[in-house]
């Protein structure tokens, strides 16, 4: 959520399920750089989305146990997946499309509902990042036979970094870019920063947000157990799978917010966050980056020189 007023202007839609904003200088072509966003996920949709048949991923599912030459889009998205895995140890993990649809996210998510209770043994330790393949020289894939790919831990964040950076290249303006909550920024920055709105839910407005911090280069991402929720049989279930479960992490964090050098960087902690439950602290402390974490009681910690550095 962004806090945009005078001298700026912004212009937000809807995609991929959710709301992209972009937001730049008041004499910077706004409708040019809308145009440009559109376009950046639109290709990253036809490449990664695996809810249209007509996808890259998908073709590329349908032809797992064999290397596959793939678009320098769709190949430069998994080695960033990759390096995410890498960099989380595994907690945040692309391999994990599977289990997504065993539990019922299989689908746009404005069309996932209430999924019956899951049979014993529908879920379990996924295949793991190790196993999928990738070779710069000739851009090809391989992943294991029957496996599926996920890519929504870390595609919204890569297009998001990938579409500011082209915008304030081609206006030669700041520009901020926010997909679904995941932020990147550049080019120039506002004297006092690009004001960002923390809230559970990205869409949230300028004052139902619980804090407002500003960044100036890179990027910030938030990532929740509450808003992209379903339940299945009587249990309620969210996108953020543990890959060592393949089930919905368990809920200890309500909302994580990290900042960094990149929204690819800022959104890989916070979605491991998630994962890593009440190991969070500890972990993020290897990090040099900034985190906001709201527990499922409602307590608040601060570490990392965010606003506030402390627990409330």
């Amino acid at each position: 959520m962004m806090i945009a007023s005078p001298p700026f202007t912004e212009r937000s839609f809807r995609a991929i399920g959710t709301i992209a904003t972009v937001v730049v200088p008041e004499d910077a072509n706004v409708n040019v750089a809308r145009a440009i966003l559109r376009d950046q996920i639109a290709a990253l949709d036809l490449a990664c989305s695996r809810f249209r048949p007509d996808s890259e991923i998908e073709s590329l599912h349908r032809q797992s146990g064999r290397a596959v030459v793939v678009s320098p889009l769709l190949f430069d998205a998994l080695d960033v997946a990759i390096a995410v895995a890498e960099r989380t140890h595994g907690a945040v993990d692309p391999t994990v499309g599977n289990a997504m649809c065993a539990l019922g996210y299989d689908r746009d998510f404005d069309q996932v509902s209430t999924r019956p209770s899951l049979p014993p043994g529908a879920l379990g330790p996924v295949v793991g990042y190790g196993h999928v393949h990738l070779c710069a020289r000739t851009r090809t894939v391989r992943i294991p036979r029957g496996v599926r790919l996920d890519l929504g831990s870390s595609a919204k964040a890569f297009v998001a970094d990938r579409a500011a950076a082209r915008i304030a290249d081609h206006l030669g303006a700041g520009v901020l870019v926010s997909i679904g909550g995941d932020v990147a920024v550049a080019g120039p920055a506002p004297r006092e920063g690009w004001a960002i709105g923390i809230a559970v839910d990205s869409s949230a407005a300028g004052n139902d947000v619980d804090q407002v911090v500003a960044i100036r280069h890179g990027g910030l991402a938030s990532s929740s157990t509450v808003v992209r929720s379903w339940y299945v049989g009587a249990e309620r279930v969210h996108h953020i799978v543990d890959p060592v479960t393949g089930y919905s992490s368990a809920p200890y964090w309500r909302l994580v917010s990290v900042s960094g050098k990149s929204c690819v960087d800022a959104n890989a902690l916070s979605t491991a966050a998630i994962v890593w439950g009440s190991d969070t602290p500890d972990r993020l402390g290897a990090f040099d980056q900034a985190a906001r974490l709201v527990r499922h009681d409602g307590r608040v910690f601060t570490l990392g020189g965010w606003p506030g550095d402390g627990v409330a």
